[in-house]
């Protein structure tokens, strides 16, 4: 059988009940989100890997931000194989609290994502991350780490490529769309895509709140932890790839029976990748405009944020507004 994410994380959580939200961060966690200091040129940044193992794509990758002007290091454990791991927990965990922990680090990639990160979580060095916020980018299983950054911390965190890098996928728009949200205070837009899938999904409206949310699958995987953000009142952003119509529905049932959904202000859908349904079945998209549509909020669907191809960065913990009818989500800068 082929290892992909699934089938290593299994299958749905159970028994969350009334643990959704998980077990309170500490109780000296800043009330408001802390937004890092822009990104600038000759800043150091450091490459680590708290998930899967990169490859050859990491140079590129590296490639990439040194052309911002950064100075790019590697974590100690970068290049460690401990099965498919990008090395034990303890190294993993060890380079991801260095990074956090190193003054004259400014923003810390995660190389890849793949599977591993929940492993390691519980020992993030948080007072480290409360007492030097820097900037934090990475997307897919990295969700539960910008979602325990965001609960102990309140650090706005980055939801865009990773350094293990693909042209094909991410090409020049997006290499620009990674450096404008982590290097300038300017507002970040995304406007639906009608190519995409999700962006059948939706119900008319806007609405403003702090933008949360990530990967659907490591979403419904933190419940019960600390990872998984209070959505309440918030902008819920979701994507995910591999997943069939019914995976999207499970996922989406489960977080409804947990009261996860039921506060929330509005719902923005990312990319639904490699998503196809049976012959005469339902589609990602109708599956989940089955599950959110009667929520009451606005939905917009068809952003470029994800697996697929095109993917823009946005920061997640800030302030965004959704306006189905200019088809737009908007969101205050991640950085100042």
């Amino acid at each position: 059988m082929t290892l992909t994410r699934r089938t290593v994380i299994g299958a749905a959580v159970a028994g969350a009940g009334s643990l959704a939200a998980g077990p309170p961060a500490q109780a000296s966690r800043p009330r408001v989100a802390v937004r890092p200091p822009a990104l600038r040129p000759g800043d150091r940044v450091r490459v680590v890997a708290p998930a899967g193992v990169p490859d050859t794509r990491l140079a590129r990758g590296i490639e990439i931000l040194e052309s911002f002007g950064l100075v790019v290091e590697p974590g100690e454990h970068l290049y460690d194989r401990y099965g498919y791991l990008a090395g034990t927990d303890e190294a993993r965990l060890a380079d991801l609290n260095a990074a956090f922990g190193d003054p004259g680090v400014r923003g810390v990639f995660a190389a890849r994502g793949g599977y591993g990160t929940q492993r390691i979580l519980d020992g993030l060095d948080l007072a480290a991350v409360r007492r030097d916020p820097r900037v934090f980018v990475g997307f897919s299983d990295l969700t539960a780490l910008i979602g325990r950054l965001w609960r102990g911390a309140r650090l706005v965190g980055f939801y865009g490529p990773m350094v293990n890098w693909t042209d094909s996928r991410t090409g020049p728009v997006e290499i620009e769309s990674l450096r404008a949200a982590i290097m300038t205070t300017a507002p970040i837009v995304l406007t639906r895509d009608p190519a995409e899938p999700s962006a059948a999904v939706e119900v008319p409206g806007t609405a403003t709140g702090t933008l949360l949310g990530g990967n659907l699958t490591m979403l419904q995987t933190s419940l019960g932890t600390g990872d998984l953000p209070d959505l309440r009142g918030a902008i819920l952003v979701f994507e995910d790839t591999d997943e069939g119509p019914y995976s999207y529905d499970r996922m989406l049932t489960q977080l409804r029976r947990a009261g996860i959904l039921e506060r929330v202000a509005g719902i923005a859908i990312g990319q639904f990748t490699n998503a196809a349904g049976g012959t005469g079945q339902w589609t990602a998209a109708q599956a989940v405009q089955d599950r959110v549509g009667d929520l009451g909020v606005p939905v917009l669907g068809g952003l470029r944020v994800g697996h697929g191809t095109g993917q823009l960065t946005v920061p997640l913990g800030t302030t965004a507004t959704i306006d189905t009818a200019a088809g737009t989500l908007t969101v205050r800068a991640g950085v100042r």
